[in-house]
């Protein structure tokens, strides 16, 4: 017996290590390809690593080139700040048919195809006219692609294309043929990658339902795949090195919601492990993917009253394979029909009894299902519609719908064919000067605090940059042949981008996202504009500014407020520059961006209307006001959305757009206190030449003024962060940045926080307002990040998607310590109504009565300030007037 007893307890011990390592493999593992091919075309040097650790090597007498073809290599002409060098600064041109052998292992395999847009030597990009196909003809991936036009219409710096083909032998051919329509044609390339993949979209099992039909679609071995969107849904970006080893890349999904209805981030909380089920393989998404999810939000009310909705514009004429993700992470949802949902893809019902936690048996499952839809052919590019939406029908506890994750592969035609059409760039608002009266002289006025956001937006705009900005990234460039009258909407249906780590895209792109449809600008007859502000009654003045009166209107029968900006004859902005922010803001699209809705030029008018801001701007709500305080989830909520405002003006566009102007009067409230960014007057193109800084002559507001930036007159993003991190400092403290009447150390907010942060002693100094009600790990992640934002040196700061990263979470630190009771819940004190009837109104204990009427407005006095002999007021090479170079030196009031 004791012998027994001797061997038992090592055989126990032996499949409790195997019981061990089975839930390791379950928990950890990822894809292991066994072909990986990172080919930096037309480099010099024999190996190369990219920002993301991967080591690329040059194609110059590569075994992948044929002998027997001919080509040249040349380095980009130029580089634009937002394309990584490697692998998109070298390329390899070709005049005749090029093909490119790589010796594989059979099976699928991520292709992946990298194009910069720019001058190769003696070569115009323009005439970069060629197709590309895979498997020795066999699949059409490319057909009359034209990089250079892609990307104007686009609004992308550079392209990246992704697909998925099988191969049957071992050698996968890839061949560009340059264009026989036109002599100068030629094809080129930056870079290709090849992994080999799992088939984890084959689709013969016949569990993929074309939707709209009762029969499953088969996506087989003889399919191509061209990756359109992959999206992590309430999530982060996630870089090609956190994927599950396929190298895959994965965006932020706020830039393709629909509307004003974002519904809310969830995030697993520290309990919640992800668990894969046995039948469904680790590698299919990250653990990031399942750990965040974007559901209605907790009113059932108000979900039962909207679809949470995703625009996805696509080639009309194929097929698409729709796959969701899906992972119950909220902690109260374990059984069946606690909450059941409708999915509808492009308007028709693909599953009308969604019940994730139903599906696993449980949260913290991942689970993912596929749908087919048809595409008829039409105009050249659709939108696919997916949307979400409560079912009632089954009367579940929750009246709710989520979502993790969400890609979308377009599916190759019978012929093998992926190629659609070039998208066709947007055409730009064009005003003719001689219709728009002249300037005269430079009168100045006196500047109040605009209720709708729009005050000081016309300060001259990059004078040498008259440039397509983005709108979103989730957008096609749309041309519609049809489109004619130019008074009436022309669509302004998609709206907002940007979260954390980076900008979204599709991977079409490699810069940003899909373009915007065309012709998003509204266009305005004067007697429209007339009936809109009663004649330009002086009641519905807003605010007056050195641009003219600004109106409150309404529009389309009094269904649409706005505010609409009239420029006065003195004013000092002319044609140039009001066709500059026609162009620029209309391409602005974004949930936490004013929005310019359209403009009028009629009679010699200059008139534009925005969206109008119901709740002003946020430093009404902060300090000198008779507003009731914000509470701090009011405070978090403003501050998130400004962050990401800012982070897809650095990230989301074909060029980073610096603000330069970042301060609590040009971040506006909505009627429903959604944040947006506002005031584009001294914004600016980010490097062209180098690739670290603009060298330009310092503007901004002081208080917020970067030092380095005001040292050495070379402006970057990390600007922004500074002027943002003061942003925070305000929210935390309500006070204002500068306050001269204090003591000489405490007249900066900035230098001041971060001295008493040093001292650990910033929570004195914080709003009195909001003790007790932040939560310890809350207020420190808040402060750590102002702290960091605010850093000397430029290259200490986080980015804006760092910054942004850091809020979301210290939002999540918040709720955790609300729903655990470790502090009171704000909801519990009516988040402010008792401090409007305590308070009347909330003055900053630091500021003397006189503060604000003893500062004066530079564009008022004239104010000129000079570093080491040059003017701060003086004109540089982007045409902004003295009177536009600070929008407030140290008025509160702002512009």
């Amino acid at each position: 017996m004791r012998s027994s007893g001797r061997v038992r307890l090592p055989a126990i011990l032996g499949l409790a290590l195997l019981l061990l390592l089975r839930v390791e493999f379950i928990f950890a593992a990822d894809y292991v390809p066994v072909d990986q091919i990172f080919l930096d075309c037309g480099a010099s040097a024999p190996e190369t690593t990219d920002a993301d650790g991967r080591k690329w090597t040059t194609d110059n007498n590569s075994k992948f080139l044929l002998a027997s073809s001919a080509s040249l290599t040349s380095p980009a002409a130029t580089q634009d700040p937002s394309v990584p060098e490697i692998p998109f600064m070298t390329a390899r041109l070709f005049r005749s048919n090029f093909t490119y052998s790589f010796p594989v292992t059979s099976g699928r395999k991520f292709i992946r195809l990298y194009f910069y847009p720019a001058a190769y030597g003696e070569m115009n990009a323009s005439d970069a006219v060629f197709s590309v196909t895979a498997g020795g003809g066999s699949y059409t991936l490319l057909k009359s692609f034209n990089a250079s036009q892609t990307a104007l219409a686009l609004n992308f710096a550079f392209i990246v294309k992704e697909y998925s083909v099988n191969v049957d032998s071992e050698q996968l051919s890839i061949t560009f043929s340059p264009s026989s329509n036109s002599s100068n044609s030629y094809a080129y390339v930056n870079g290709i990658e090849i992994v080999s993949a799992p088939d984890i979209y084959n689709t013969e099992d016949g569990s993929s339902p074309i939707v709209g039909q009762s029969t499953p679609y088969m996506i087989g071995n003889t399919t191509a795949l061209e990756n359109l969107y992959r999206l992590n849904v309430g999530g982060s970006d996630i870089s090609p090195s956190h994927d599950t080893g396929m190298f895959r890349s994965w965006y932020d999904d706020s830039s393709y919601i629909y509307g004003a209805g974002f519904g809310v981030t969830e995030t697993a909380g520290p309990n919640m492990t992800i668990r894969y089920p046995k039948s469904m393989p680790t590698y299919v998404a990250p653990v990031n993917v399942y750990e965040t999810a974007r559901s209605m939000g907790p009113n059932s009310n108000i979900n039962l009253n909207f679809n949470l909705s995703w625009i996805l514009p696509v080639d009309s004429g194929f097929s698409y394979l729709v796959r969701m993700h899906f992972c119950e992470i909220d902690v109260n949802i374990t059984k069946v029909n606690q909450k059941v949902f409708q999915i509808f893809i492009s308007n028709q019902t693909a599953d009308d009894g969604a019940d994730v936690a139903g599906w696993t048996n449980g949260n913290g499952i991942p689970i993912y299902k596929d749908f087919v839809v048809l595409m008829a052919k039409g105009k050249p590019q659709e939108d696919l519609w997916i949307e979400l939406h409560p079912n009632t029908a089954s009367k579940p506890q929750f009246y709710d719908s989520i979502l993790n994750g969400l890609e979308v592969f377009k599916i190759s035609d019978a012929s093998g064919n992926l190629a659609g059409l070039n998208p066709i760039p947007v055409p730009r608002p064009v005003v003719d000067p001689s219709k728009v009266r002249p300037v005269h002289g430079s009168g100045k006025s006196s500047l109040g605090a605009i209720v709708g956001g729009v005050c000081g937006a016309f300060a001259a705009l990059l004078a040498g940059f008259i440039i397509c900005f983005i709108s979103r990234r989730r957008r096609q460039a749309k041309k519609d042949s049809s489109s004619s009258d130019p008074s009436g909407w022309l669509p302004l249906s998609l709206y907002g981008n940007s979260h954390s780590a980076g900008s979204g895209k599709t991977n079409t792109t490699g810069s940003q996202a899909s373009s915007i449809p065309s012709n998003l600008c509204r266009h305005f007859s004067f007697a429209e504009i007339k009936a809109a502000t009663k004649n330009f009654d002086d009641s519905l003045i807003l605010g007056v500014g050195g641009f003219g009166k600004v109106y409150k209107g309404e529009i389309d029968g009094g269904t649409t407020k706005v505010a609409i900006k009239r420029a006065n004859p003195s004013s000092e902005q002319g044609a140039h520059e009001f066709q500059t922010e026609i162009e620029m803001l209309s391409k602005l699209r974004h949930r936490h961006l004013v929005s310019l809705i359209g403009y009028c030029e009629d009679k010699n008018e200059m008139i534009l209307v925005y969206d109008y801001m119901g709740n002003g701007t946020l430093r009404e709500h902060l300090y000198k006001t008779q507003n009731p305080p914000l509470s701090w989830k009011q405070r978090l909520d403003i501050c998130i959305g400004a962050a990401r405002g800012l982070h897809y003006l650095h990230t989301g566009a074909k060029y980073t757009i610096i603000h330069r102007d970042v301060k609590t009067t040009n971040i506006l409230l909505d009627e429903k206190w959604v944040a947006k960014v506002s005031d584009f007057g001294l914004s600016k193109t980010g490097p062209t030449l180098d690739h670290t800084h603009v060298s330009t002559v310092v503007k901004g507001s002081f208080g917020y003024l970067d030092p380095e930036y005001f040292r050495r007159q070379q402006l970057t993003d990390k600007s922004d962060v500074y002027s943002f991190g003061v942003v925070l400092f305000e929210l935390l403290c309500a006070r204002p940045a500068l306050n001269p009447t204090l003591p000489k150390e405490q007249v900066s907010l900035a230098e001041w926080a971060v001295h008493c942060h040093k001292k650990g002693m910033l929570d004195q100094i914080m709003d009195p307002l909001l003790k007790g009600k932040i939560a310890p790990e809350c207020f420190k992640k808040v402060a750590e990040t102002a702290v960091k934002c605010v850093s000397d040196q430029s290259i200490d700061r986080p980015s804006m998607g760092d910054v942004l990263w850091n809020l979301e979470f210290a939002q999540q630190l918040q709720l955790s310590a609300e729903e655990s009771g470790k502090i009171v819940s704000e909801m519990d004190t009516e988040e402010g109504v008792g401090f409007e009837k305590g308070c009347g109104g909330k003055k900053d204990p630091n500021a003397s009565p006189g503060f604000e009427s003893n500062m004066t407005d530079s564009r008022s006095s004239g104010i000129s300030m000079s570093i080491g002999g040059r003017s701060l007021a003086s004109e540089d090479s982007d045409g902004l007037t003295p009177s536009a170079v600070f929008s407030q030196i140290m008025n509160p009031k702002g512009r």
